[in-house]
């Protein structure tokens, strides 16, 4: 298990964005993610239990702003 989560909902159709936000981790990071299909419009992302980037009515973080909220989590 990684240290870093993304749950995405599934019938949302969010898990292009899911993908594209582990594959930042990857490039920038060097960190691997896991995946995990959600429902009711959810979009996390955890660093264990700590939920450190969501998505927000009206808004998407984008895979930068994902990936500077898991570095600054992680330091």
């Amino acid at each position: 298990m990684s240290e870093v989560t993304i749950v995405y909902c599934r019938p949302c159709g969010y898990e292009k964005r899911a993908k594209e936000a582990a594959a930042a981790l990857r490039e920038q990071l060097a960190l691997e993610s896991d995946l995990v299909p959600g429902r009711g419009g959810i979009f996390e992302v955890r660093i264990g239990d700590r939920i450190v980037a969501s998505r927000s009515k009206g808004h998407f973080p984008s895979p930068d702003e994902i990936v500077a909220a898991v570095a600054a989590a992680r330091h």
